[in-house]
């Protein structure tokens, strides 16, 4: 049985919309459009709004597996799988959520590095950026989740897409529905990373107060994440000839240089830094899984555990230096978070579920 988590280190419910909020506008909001038309074209849009439906699901097997009582992924695995094979089974999910905050963290350094400080080292802004990470992920949970409710603060910048939306082409979103079934699932497939963030509940689930009453706003966060992204996408094949697209390498960027303000020159450089409140709290919530479960299932404090885990993201990120090393980690965790939350979660439903219906039958069977 889970140990009851203090009221003074819990949130309310409805922050979790921010918490799965932040993390999915963190995966590569900047060139996410290039990956996706390659299976879908113009029809793109129409797969990621498949993939956000289908993660609905997911969600609802979460809140499922996790509520009634309220407890994390390492307890479920305790209580399935006894406690030592639980145990073990935990352990890699630490692997998981650093590569994941390993590639949210490079990602943006090198869009830092691309457009705005083209002579500066790698390690040097990774090291400011560890700081800040230190810095949020050792006031706790709460902090963390403090620091994710500021992403809504960004929500008026989609507004801004009314600019290259009003240069665009509407001719460039037809012929619309000229793509198979298997090309629209296999274009949300390959959106499937810029929904990754759901993976976080696994772990924080009982920080939630009154969590099994909230569903309902991780529905919403993933709602809203759908039509953001499925707008961005709309306009961004509007703005670009397919073409076009599919050779630039950061399209999100490249929409909002045509934007003019009198007091801003480079506007681009504005939206990046202020990707900085996106970046931050999804990097750390992730970080903070590895804490979290290193402390369930060996003991290891989390003041312990986060200098060691901070100083391997600060190691890693510097070993992916070139574009092609980039794109390689970019491909691997894509194809990793995508089974991980369709196949792991799912599997793990199931497990549960027949777990719960043989404990439900014992008794009348031995009554029998």
């Amino acid at each position: 049985m889970q140990q009851q988590i203090k009221d003074n280190h819990t949130i309310s419910g409805y922050f979790v919309f921010f918490t799965i909020g932040v993390a999915q506008a963190a995966a590569n909001i900047f060139n996410l459009q290039i990956v996706i038309i390659r299976e879908a074209g113009q029809d793109s849009w129409i797969s990621i709004i498949l993939m956000g439906l289908s993660l609905h699901v997911i969600i609802w097997m979460i809140y499922k597996m996790l509520g009634n009582p309220s407890k994390d992924v390492i307890t479920l695995h305790n209580k399935l799988f006894g406690k030592y094979i639980g145990s073990i089974i935990s352990l890699p999910l630490v692997g998981y959520y650093f590569l994941m905050s390993l590639y949210y963290f490079r990602a943006y350094i090198e869009i830092v590095l691309a457009w705005v400080f083209p002579t500066t080292r790698t390690w040097a802004i990774a090291a400011v950026l560890i700081c800040i990470l230190y810095y949020v992920v050792s006031g706790g949970f709460r902090v963390i989740a403090g620091f994710s409710f500021m992403y809504m603060f960004l929500a008026p910048l989609l507004l801004l897409f009314y600019f290259p939306m009003r240069e665009g082409e509407l001719y460039n979103l037809l012929p619309m529905l000229n793509h198979s079934l298997m090309e629209l699932l296999k274009g949300s497939k390959a959106s499937g990373f810029i929904f990754f963030g759901i993976e976080g509940l696994l772990l924080y689930f009982p920080f939630l107060k009154d969590s099994g009453k909230h569903a309902k706003w991780a529905h919403f966060a993933l709602l809203y994440t759908t039509l953001k992204y499925a707008f961005l996408m709309i306009v961004t094949l509007m703005y670009f000839s397919q073409g076009l697209l599919k050779h630039s390498l950061w399209p999100t960027l490249a929409m909002t240089k045509i934007i003019e303000l009198s007091f801003i020159a480079r506007f681009e450089y504005f939206y990046i830094f202020l990707w900085l409140l996106v970046i931050v709290p999804t990097v750390c919530i992730s970080i903070w899984c590895c804490t979290r479960i290193l402390k369930r299932v060996s003991g290891l404090k989390p003041g312990a555990a986060l200098p060691v885990m901070l100083a391997a993201l600060f190691i890693a990120v510097l070993f992916f230096n070139e574009r092609t090393q980039i794109s390689a980690l970019e491909s691997f965790i894509n194809d990793l978070g995508f089974y991980f939350i369709f196949a792991y979660i799912p599997v793990l439903f199931m497990i549960n579920l027949i777990a719960v219906k043989i404990k439900k039958d014992l008794p009348s069977g031995k009554s029998s």
